[in-house]
């Protein structure tokens, strides 16, 4: 059993002395593991940064083991990031929500291209980088079968007016569709709608919370894997102060 592809790298957890096991994001092969012989060690462990592009071969005696990586560097992208903290939190973030969420060696290119795009936007230094990765967290919805249908009014049919989101059917409501059941509703920030709008930090948290609510209802089913969200928790304290 084996195969080569192209990877990002989602997390690295230390296993024994010098080795490590680590948790990709495959091109072919959706997220993956596998042990990594003296990835430890100091000369190593630079590589198996978070976020960082990988040219991986793995190979086991049976599909269903674990399995050992040979990896080779292709870009350090964290290196890029290392000044910036708001863009270094973003990607470790999306690299935890992916590693909490994504099912084990269920190919999903749609997901590693738009985690590609995403990588590249933050390395890039675009200036919203808050909208670039709320986007992304809905895109992830999506691409995984949950998406949020933000296009009209649940209640009216509206197309204008859209300042909530159902907590449990995931639909646009207008402030008129609203009516008294306003405070049981997410509230909508522009910028999931409107591309020219300004995502503020207050934006930045509403959109948050809302693309939270949903990742945890529809994708984390088990509470290891919630814990695994802790990146994507620092994010958001990281942001709320500055309301």
């Amino acid at each position: 059993m084996d195969f080569t592809d192209i990877a990002f790298v989602l997390s690295a957890r230390r296993h024994g002395e010098s080795d490590v096991i680590l948790s990709c994001l495959t091109r072919e092969h959706g997220r993956h593991l596998g042990l990594v012989r003296g990835g430890a060690a100091r000369k190593q462990r630079a590589t198996f940064e978070t976020g960082n592009a990988l040219s991986l071969t793995w190979r086991a005696r049976l599909s269903e083991q674990l399995g050992h990586f040979q990896a080779e560097l292709i870009e350090a992208h964290i290196a890029h990031l290392m000044d910036d903290a708001d863009r270094l939190t973003a990607l470790s973030a999306a690299a935890g929500v992916i590693d909490a969420t994504l099912p084990e060696r269920e190919p999903h290119q749609d997901v590693y291209e738009d985690f590609a795009a995403l990588i590249a936007g933050l390395v890039a230094s675009v200036p919203d980088w808050g909208g670039l990765y709320l986007r992304w967290e809905l895109k992830l919805l999506a691409d995984l079968g949950f998406g949020l249908d933000l296009r009209s009014c649940a209640v009216t049919g509206a197309t204008d007016g859209l300042i909530f989101v159902s907590p449990k059917t995931g639909r646009a409501v207008s402030k008129a569709g609203a009516g008294r059941y306003a405070e049981r509703l997410l509230p909508l920030p522009a910028l999931l709608i409107d591309d020219s709008a300004v995502c503020d930090a207050t934006a930045l948290v509403q959109g948050l919370r809302l693309t939270g609510h949903f990742l945890h209802a529809h994708l984390l089913p088990t509470k290891g894997a919630e814990k695994r969200l802790s990146a994507r928790d620092r994010l958001v304290e990281r942001v709320s102060p500055r309301i």
